[in-house]
């Protein structure tokens, strides 16, 4: 088997299956202190997702793409995103104020989840496939956001009525479309090589988009002096661990 595709195949399920056990074994801990984990996860998230987009996949695509094409799939990738988050609604009724939500919300949920994760496995293939540096920070980005998100959607899942068990039964199956995704997108990539800063500057624009329109305007929520510090000192860590990351590999 091809060293490339075993990367990838390996790098899929940390970032898929494995973001949602890390997230169920989370869901051990007391409510207060998962509280904080999340909220901590979520404030890492924010820098590894713009590291990786500004240290890795748009310098990438830029090495492969015309600049102007770059951008433009970038513009096109954020309002992309902006409309399926308001089509689908897939982080709605995370307050009590929508509970007349709460029956549909777990397949909103599980359809948005699955969308996004089958795109992370075209983002981790077409990462791997430019570089071996770029698949490792790019899958550490997907996994820091993806258990937070992970535990927002068991708690969602748990208030519509399912059990843990069914929780994470359905929450595993949404992430597998990562891997269909993934392996797909490696063979049809290692065929047509030119797609590959299409998805990179795509991908881009998610990652941009999750910790610009969501993750940062929740860090603003708590304005605290020592909040606001934690917040800047994880993110400095994020973006901190991915510059390590390129400058090891």
């Amino acid at each position: 088997m091809n060293s490339s595709l075993v990367f990838i195949i390996f790098a899929l399920f940390a970032g898929s299956i494995g973001s949602v056990g890390l997230a169920s074994l989370l869901l051990l801990l007391k409510d207060e202190k998962l509280q904080k984990i999340s909220t901590y996860l979520t404030y890492l998230a924010g820098g590894t997702l713009l590291g990786a987009a500004f240290m890795g996949m748009i310098p990438n695509a830029l090495k492969m793409l015309e600049a102007p094409k770059v951008m433009q799939l970038i513009l096109g990738g954020i309002l992309f995103f902006f409309l399926l988050e308001k089509i689908i609604l897939w982080r709605s009724c995370r307050n009590k104020d929508c509970e007349r939500h709460l029956e549909a919300a777990a397949p909103m949920i599980l359809i948005g989840d699955a969308f996004h994760n089958a795109i992370d496995g075209i983002v981790i293939a077409a990462s791997f496939l430019t570089s071996t540096e770029l698949g490792i920070f790019v899958t550490l980005s997907v996994v820091f956001h993806e258990i937070p998100q992970e535990l927002g959607d068991f708690g969602i899942l748990l208030k519509s009525g399912l059990s843990k068990k069914k929780a994470l039964f359905y929450n595993a199956l949404s992430g597998s479309s990562a891997i269909v995704t993934g392996i797909i997108a490696y063979f049809f990539m290692q065929e047509l090589k030119a797609f590959i800063p299409y998805a990179l500057a795509f991908s881009a624009a998610s990652f941009l988009y999750i910790s610009m329109a969501e993750l940062i305007p929740e860090m603003h929520k708590k304005t605290k002096t020592l909040e606001s510090i934690l917040q800047i000192l994880l993110i400095l860590t994020g973006i901190f661990i991915i510059y390590l990351i390129k400058q090891i590999h």
